[in-house]
């Protein structure tokens, strides 16, 4: 009998659809297709290449409403962020192929030497549930652009969306460039192992050091983003409200479902209490709900075992002397809704690990040396956040994360790469550095 994955709406439970899972003999099958296609693939010229990308990609364009109420449906998130990632994915797939080929093009070494970009062959790609296009499409298109083979494999959390995406883009691309396998971390572990060259992958620490150990057999080519713990500093001199309205909107952005999500502040005590008191503030105006409700910004969460999760974040960090000033560990089914914690100590879960959910979690600080020694006490090196004033930037400077902000999010420039330090990344994607990963470089002189 034909093993089913169903897709479930995380505001109630109701069955969405169901998709087949790919048995492993079928995983063989598909990776056999994809390498097939690479031979004709890579063949054509990279401006053909883009030129088949983009007119994939404008074959979504008239179905982003349609596809952002699935996205609402599936993962649960807002109409108005659910539009505005599909958008962004259609319209930046467009620009992340030219940008990718804009890195890939041959360039003249001098001395009759010159450096080129091979493909790989067959590039897998694993995506998260909580930006289901938007992280597949960061991998996928500077994969495709430099000649290789897609075989994506999506969350099995949101695999509806990710159906419909690909099978838009395949109205375009020649057949088996781009296949998608559905199923667990069973199809995914087959994935790694069988006969592929790159496996470019964004979720846990966990999977990440999973999927190394199975790929160095092979020494497959990797690239693998790995979640964050991301800390916020606040420091005396800091615009205090403006450092409070970062730190609720970070922390409750797609319900706290996000990996540069702000997860751990550190304040200066000389300015806690009026921090607080603003976060409190903002934080009381966020509300829970499906995504079809009015005014709703906080969505439910995506599943029964990461609701779980957050409320023993919550019990832990109350049993250990947290103060609730909003919210706390009672909650209801399905849903936190906006939770601010002060007095977070170091040995309290949320301390030491993604918290994932709306929740603020705040402690304060004498020296700013304690604040930087405990913002890099963590494995996670994903982003970081300063606000402050003049020596804003010399604190950012001695954080430990690929991305930092002063007074700012994290990313800057659309042309930065997306990267993590220490174990939130191994290697990176985005900017031209980034999208050369995707291919193999040639050096040929004559």
């Amino acid at each position: 009998m034909e093993k089913l994955l169903a897709s479930y709406d995380p505001s109630n439970g109701e069955l969405l659809g169901e998709l087949p899972v790919a048995s492993v003999e079928e995983v063989d099958v598909v990776i056999s297709q994809a390498r097939e296609a690479y031979k004709r693939w890579r063949k054509l010229s990279m401006v053909a290449r883009v030129d088949l990308i983009k007119k994939a990609f404008s074959q979504v364009e008239p179905h982003v409403d349609e596809l952002a109420v699935l996205m609402s449906k599936e993962m649960g998130k807002d109409l108005r962020r659910s539009t505005g990632e599909v958008g962004s994915t259609v319209y930046g797939g467009v620009s992340l192929a030219q940008s990718a080929m804009d890195a890939l093009k041959t360039r003249d070494l001098g001395g009759g030497t010159q450096l080129d970009y091979q493909p790989l062959g067959v590039v897998v790609v694993i995506s998260p549930w909580n930006y289901p296009l938007a992280m597949a499409k960061n991998l996928m298109v500077p994969a495709l652009v430099a000649g290789n083979t897609v075989v994506f494999k999506p969350s099995e959390e949101t695999p509806l969306i990710a159906q419909a995406f690909v099978e838009l883009l395949n109205t375009v691309l020649p057949q088996h460039v781009l296949q998608i396998v559905h199923g667990d971390g069973e199809q995914g572990k087959a994935l790694v192992e069988s006969n592929v060259n790159m496996i470019a992958f964004t979720g846990s620490q966990a999977a990440g050091k999973d999927i190394m150990t199975r790929a160095s057999g092979q020494l497959k080519r990797l690239v693998m983003e790995l979640g964050g713990n991301d800390p916020m500093i606040v420091m005396h001199d800091a615009d205090i409200a403006a450092a409070a309205r970062f730190a609720v909107a970070s922390s409750f952005e797609n319900a706290g479902q996000m990996c540069i999500s702000t997860e751990r502040i550190y304040v200066d005590e000389k300015i806690a209490d009026p921090f607080e008191k603003h976060v409190v503030e903002f934080a009381s105006r966020y509300q829970t709900g499906p995504w079809d409700m009015a005014n709703v910004n906080i969505g439910p969460i995506i599943n029964a075992n990461q609701h779980r999760k957050i409320i023993e974040h919550l019990r832990d960090a109350e049993q250990k002397g947290g103060r609730v000033l909003l919210g706390g560990s009672e909650q209801p089914e399905r849903y936190i809704k906006p939770t601010v914690i002060s007095d977070m100590t170091t040995d309290m879960l949320m301390e030491q690990g993604e918290t994932f959910g709306p929740v603020v979690a705040i402690s304060k600080y004498a020296a700013i040396e304690e604040a930087v020694e405990r913002a890099n006490n963590s494995t996670y090196g994903l982003g970081a956040v300063v606000f402050g004033g003049k020596e804003a930037v010399s604190v950012a400077e001695q954080l430990e994360a690929g991305m930092i902000g002063v007074n700012q999010g994290v990313g800057g420039s659309g042309a930065a790469p997306w990267v993590g330090a220490k174990q939130s990344g191994f290697g990176f994607h985005g900017s031209p550095e980034g999208h050369r990963q995707f291919g193999q470089v040639r050096v040929l002189s004559r």
